[in-house]
């Protein structure tokens, strides 16, 4: 019982080194992976590391050196010093380094993505091969997308708003990259549409998105590659060019209007006939003192008879 105090520590110790050791042990094995992934652009020159360096003491004769992708297509091949293999695809684009034992290819395509695999054997004077390592290697192949082209086209036109089909398209790049859009930097969903010829081919993209502009608005369309984004914006403005609808008047205003214009019609007709009586009455009265004189003209004169017979007497 009187030693238990001084094991608590001894085994607490243990456990502390333990963990340390697995903590060193997931660093040592994350920069290794790290290690072992390439990046690279279309048209570049890249250089995959191999598992083993040959010492200055000794030449590449000395060994044998296979460059395989996929663990099935050899890319590159060497022994005894001398070039034994060597793809058809890879012809004049792939070199290997003869110390560090480097693949370079140049340039750079997309098929060449994937993973490659470095086998090195180091020959023995009884002619037996000991593989030194066989470690693999990826290769990461990016392409860049072209910068975002922005359109807009009105569909129907309003007092309101302004519907609008907007598109954004960018092409060329590779792989599947992220493309978003906002509307005065507000997110907005749309449909994208990818278009390639196969998985190991350029891509291009195209997002659609139908708007109800209501007022002058930015859109942005932004896509993402590789960790660098590029971005296009347009200014989507509200149409004004429209007409706005007559208001009816209001139901007691049509029926003033329309008492007002019949009496008004009315008056008119009163007007009219008054007029016309007038007219006639002095037109009448001249016709009828003629047509009396006449008469009077053609009876005969009272005076003449009675001088005739005044002179007979």
């Amino acid at each position: 019982m009187a030693c238990l105090p001084a094991a608590l520590p001894a085994l607490a110790l243990r456990r502390w080194l333990g963990l340390g050791l697995v903590v060193l042990l997931c660093l040592s094995l994350g920069y290794a992976l790290e290690k072992k992934v390439v990046k690279s652009k279309v048209g570049e020159n890249v250089g995959l590391p191999c598992c083993h360096e040959i010492p200055s003491s000794e030449s590449l004769h000395n060994y044998r050196v296979y460059w395989q992708k996929n663990t099935t297509e050899v890319v590159l091949a060497y022994a005894e010093g001398k070039k034994i293999c060597k793809h058809k695809r890879y012809e004049n684009r792939t070199e290997m380094g003869t110390r560090n034992l480097t693949l370079w290819i140049s340039p750079v395509e997309i098929l060449d993505n994937g993973p490659y695999q470095c086998v090195v054997q180091h020959l023995r004077f009884s002619q037996n091969s000991i593989v030194l390592c066989d470690e693999p290697v990826t290769l990461f192949v990016t392409a860049d997308f072209s910068k975002p082209n922005i359109t807009a086209e009105v569909s129907a036109n309003s007092c309101e708003s302004t519907e609008m089909v907007v598109r954004c398209s960018s092409h060329g790049g590779f792989p599947k990259s992220t493309i978003s859009g906002a509307l005065n930097n507000i997110s907005v969903v749309w449909n994208v549409t990818w278009v390639s010829e196969s998985s190991l081919s350029l891509y291009n993209v195209t997002g659609e998105l139908w708007l109800n502009v209501t007022e002058d608005v930015i859109f942005t369309c932004s896509i993402e590659n590789n960790g660098f984004a590029k971005s296009t914006s347009l200014l989507l403005k509200k149409t004004n060019d429209c007409v706005a609808p007559a208001v009816p008047p209001p139901y007691n205003v049509i029926a003033a209007s329309s008492i007002i214009i019949v009496v008004f019609l009315l008056a008119i007709t009163l007007a009219a006939r008054y007029l016309a009586r007038h007219v006639c009455s002095h037109c009448c009265k001249p016709q009828d003192s003629v047509e009396e004189g006449v008469k009077e003209c053609m009876k005969p004169p009272v005076s003449y008879k009675v001088t005739s017979e005044t002179s007979s007497l």
